[in-house]
């Protein structure tokens, strides 16, 4: 069972349930709501309690964040899941190519991430996706078991809290070899999932890169994205003339060299919702970069 623990301090005493739920343990309204009706989800001194209770010094209050989980609207699928890290809270996978995170209305009854970790939880069992991935993207997707932990994670992606890091091949070399693109995207006119860079009506955008090694004609390129806008890596380098090799969309469709864009999440940090510890977890590059890197580099 994942669960929060307050014990009442001598300053804390005298507030209601629900005060201490938001304001010291960091629970969203919403879940405050679904765990107030049910039978576990929130206990003092073991005893179910209300959220207008009042506690006193020495109460310990206890949130079962289990308890307002609803099982996911997704059949579980069976497959292999490459885990990185895991435990009561939340788990990391290495995600291949070219497999969905979640089900997509354009390819319906083809197998996802989501469908996979739900068959690896369980009967039950609800998964939230904290990051995604383009299918063609592989690396580190990170998954929180309840919804407190995936709101935590969520809030602070993009921060040092959540920090991703990512190796693309490109092809080219940037220059300088080490900055930022700072540009901004929006949609591409006529298309359902096209980006473009829109300096009148783009979202702010931001990546950092640094290239690890020059091949014959590619780059390898360490990136770090600092916002969040759909296709932001592979967009960014196109417009700075290094498009990902592979990459049909913004770059040269190629399926001989590459059949994806050569892009992996390789790295993820992040501070622990619960214990405060830092993790630092990676994943491995893929044989099929690694292919390019033996052949150019």
């Amino acid at each position: 069972m994942a669960s929060l623990e307050l014990r009442v301090s001598r300053e804390q005493a005298g507030r209601t349930v629900k005060s201490l739920l938001k304001k010291e343990l960091g629970l969203s309204t919403a879940l405050v709501n679904r765990l107030k009706r049910t039978e576990s989800g929130l206990t003092a001194n073991g005893i179910r309690v209300f959220t207008n209770a009042v506690l006193r010094e020495g109460d310990l209050l206890a949130a079962d964040l289990d308890a307002g989980e609803q099982p996911a609207a997704l059949a579980p699928v069976p497959m292999d899941l490459n885990i990185i890290f895991e435990d009561e809270y939340l788990l990391v996978v290495d995600k291949p190519a070219p497999l969905a995170c979640i089900p997509s209305s354009l390819s319906p009854g083809e197998p996802a991430l989501a469908a996979g970790l739900l068959h690896y939880l369980g009967n039950g069992s609800a998964v939230h996706l904290v990051n995604r991935l383009d299918r063609g993207t592989t690396g580190l997707v990170a998954a929180a078991k309840n919804a407190y932990i995936h709101d935590f994670l969520r809030r602070r992606m993009h921060t040092s809290g959540f920090q991703r890091t990512y190796w693309a091949v490109c092809r080219g070399w940037p220059e300088p070899a080490e900055g930022t693109v700072r540009l901004p995207i929006g949609r591409a006119p006529g298309s359902a999932i096209a980006r473009r860079i829109d300096l009148l009506d783009g979202k702010p955008a931001e990546t950092g890169y640094r290239t690890l090694r020059r091949g014959e004609g590619f780059s390898l390129v360490d990136l770090t994205p600092r916002t969040g806008r759909t296709h932001q890596i592979r967009v960014h380098m196109s417009a700075v003339g290094c498009p990902l090799a592979g990459d049909w969309l913004y770059g040269t469709e190629d399926p001989a060299l590459i059949p994806r864009p050569a892009l992996h999440a390789a790295g993820l940090e992040l501070d622990h919702p619960v214990t405060g510890g830092r993790l630092a977890l990676r994943a491995g590059m893929p044989e099929d970069m690694e292919a390019l890197l033996q052949r150019f580099f």
